[in-house]
């Protein structure tokens, strides 16, 4: 993993080292706690910011933990914290070709300058000169951001969040990036859970505005977008963990909700056809204020029951969904939005790779209006791998354009996981450069580093609205 790690041939190395390396970083989204980034958090020890940070545990690390066997009492239990450090690097000498073994070695070269290979034997080494480093005065949430070159974080946030740690950060004079709330409405979506009712009466209290209909529901909703909007907030993230389109009318709309304001259980095909009206409002909202729209599609979630009762979600119990259909399903919900000129710039992202193509060629019918109004989501999750990513960039290219492509995010809960946006440059200059080796584009490094550094941050910066445009 030296410098031209990835780079296998002369134009990667060029394109990364002359235009990628050192370009900013926008990380779009993301599951940082912005309490813990408006407060400046430390950390304890090597354990706490690889295996548990703050008691938001890395569930990549859980997972090929337990499957080297580890006991969940030196994983998410209270095992010593050298005994979990220890139990990650025995893991880690089992993990050749995962992506992990990669991301965690450049973890330590990039935030901690230590350029060993991780394994029992140097363990003691990596503990103390990590543990070293985290003592020091700059290393903090904050300084692990600007070490990085971040110049926008988004968290990941509810609509009734008072966003009072964005609004803090906001006011400092230069805290030398932004951090930005990106609107997450699963528990708005989420008619047929058991908690609606109560939930209603949080966004009640959030809004300023009674939730007591339909009508009332979407004038909240709305409320809370635009207390997003004057937060700086320019992104809203669905998850469809799965979807089905229902098409109803407000009447019928209106009896669903008001069954679940009074705690009245909701059939799956009234809660599909609320989750389609309130997907359509929404993306009427977005489009209004310029938003971007993310849908992040095809988990299945909690598949283990019993690992979910003893320690609940994001613990590591998700996967990769299979719902037959679902691209066919988002088509019919694109296409009502753009029947009424609502459908916002849009990122559409599926874990289930096989469905890339069927969403890469969908994207395609609804262009128009704005450069890449959809766009075909980064290698996301269980696919952030070399491979992973070569097939992501592979299919954008082919069937749009791969220029215009906003480029990486690291959908994580760690301060240590920005060396993810230095691997997907990698790839993305080893995956250019091999087509200049082959001839499929031109060997001009003028155009070629400006498509580079457009796809590591320029897009990303223009497309979204963040900053001034310049």
């Amino acid at each position: 993993m030296d410098k031209d790690f990835l780079l296998s041939t002369e134009w990667a190395r060029r394109l990364y080292h002359g235009h990628a390396e050192g370009q900013p970083v926008i990380d779009y989204h993301c599951h940082l706690d912005p309490r813990q980034v408006f407060e400046d958090a430390r950390f304890e020890d090597l354990t706490q910011l690889w295996i548990c940070d703050h008691g938001a545990g890395d569930h990549y690390k859980w997972r090929l933990m337990r499957a080297n066997g580890v006991p969940e009492e030196l994983i998410t239990g209270g095992g010593a914290p050298y005994e979990k450090f220890l139990a990650y690097v025995r893991t880690m000498e089992r993990a050749l070709g995962n992506p992990l073994y990669e991301w965690s070695h450049l973890e330590l070269r990039r935030a901690f300058g230590i350029d060993l290979t991780i394994c029992e034997g140097n363990a003691p080494e990596i503990w103390r000169r990590a543990n070293e480093r985290i003592g020091q005065p700059d290393f903090s949430a904050r300084g692990l951001i600007r070490s990085f070159g971040v110049r926008c974080v988004c968290t990941t946030d509810d609509p009734v969040s008072d966003l009072a740690w964005h609004r803090k950060l906001a006011a400092e004079e230069d805290p030398g990036f932004r951090m930005l709330p990106t609107f997450r409405p699963d528990a708005l979506m989420a008619i047929d859970a058991s908690g609606f009712a109560a939930y209603a009466k949080r966004l009640s209290q959030a809004s300023g505005i009674e939730v007591v209909d339909w009508a009332s529901l979407k004038t909240a909703a709305s409320q809370r977008v635009q207390a997003f909007h004057e937060a700086g907030g320019r992104l809203a993230d669905h998850g469809l963990n799965s979807f089905k389109f229902v098409p109803s009318t407000d009447d019928e709309i209106a009896a669903v909700v008001a069954r679940a304001l009074l705690g009245e259980a909701v059939s799956a095909k009234a809660a599909d056809a609320y989750s389609s009206a309130l997907s359509l409002f929404l993306m009427g909202e977005y489009e209004k204020r310029g938003w971007t729209l993310q849908l992040h599609m095809n988990v299945l979630r909690n598949a283990n029951a019993r690992g979910f009762r003893l320690l609940g979600a994001d613990a590591g119990f998700d996967s990769v969904g299979d719902q037959p259909g679902l691209v066919s399903e988002v088509a019919r919900l694109l296409d009502a939005a753009s029947e009424t000129a609502a459908l916002p710039r849009t990122i559409l992202y599926s874990l289930d790779e096989s469905q890339w193509m069927a969403l890469a060629t969908l994207m395609q019918s609804f262009q128009g209006g704005v450069r890449q109004r959809l766009q075909l989501g980064c290698a996301w999750w269980f696919s952030d791998s070399l491979a992973g990513m070569e097939r992501q960039l592979t299919v954008f290219a082919q069937e749009s354009l791969l220029a215009n492509f906003t480029g990486m995010l690291t959908d994580s809960r760690s301060f240590l996981s920005y060396p993810r946006h230095e691997y997907f440059r990698r790839v993305l200059c080893r995956t250019l450069g091999q087509w200049v080796e082959d001839g499929r584009i031109p060997a001009d490094e003028d155009w070629l580093g400006g498509v580079v550094e457009d796809v590591c941050y320029r897009n990303a910066r223009d497309y979204f609205g963040f900053f001034e445009r310049g």
